[in-house]
């Protein structure tokens, strides 16, 4: 049913991100479909890397260590971003048509006023791309 799932991911807040990993590892099985881990990040040095690259390599740990504590096919890609921010949902909508993903599977927050006046990450991915979109709370 679905050929590739996406999963935006935070590596600041994996923590947070439990249960939307744990879902897509189980579609993965479920589909035999491989995850692309995603992860936006600044040019500039960070708590996760001092350069885009460093942040990029500490990604790719992170897809290799889910794929073997899942047992599923990973891959990481990173996206490099002057202030993700505010490029976050763009860089999210390009991911998926770059990784030719059509199941995006991201944790979600409950919703407070904020959300109310501005759009949701998986909104725009819904109304911006082909992908279907589960969003699971943490």
């Amino acid at each position: 049913m679905y050929t590739k799932i996406m999963v935006p991911v935070d590596l600041a807040h994996v923590e947070k991100l439990q249960r939307a990993l744990d879902t897509a590892a189980n579609l993965s099985k479920l589909y035999n479909a491989p995850v692309a881990y995603v992860g936006v990040t600044a040019a500039a040095p960070g708590p996760l890397g001092h350069n885009a690259a460093e942040y990029a390599a500490r990604l790719e740990a992170f897809a290799k260590d889910q794929g073997a504590r899942h047992g599923i096919s990973t891959q990481s890609k990173s996206v490099v971003s002057h202030d993700p921010a505010v490029d976050l949902s763009d860089a999210l909508v390009e991911a998926v048509k770059t990784t030719g993903s059509d199941l995006v599977v991201m944790a979600t927050h409950i919703p407070n006023v904020v959300d109310h006046i501005w759009p949701s990450n998986g909104g725009r991915l819904a109304t911006h791309t082909n992908a279907s979109v589960f969003l699971v709370r943490s």
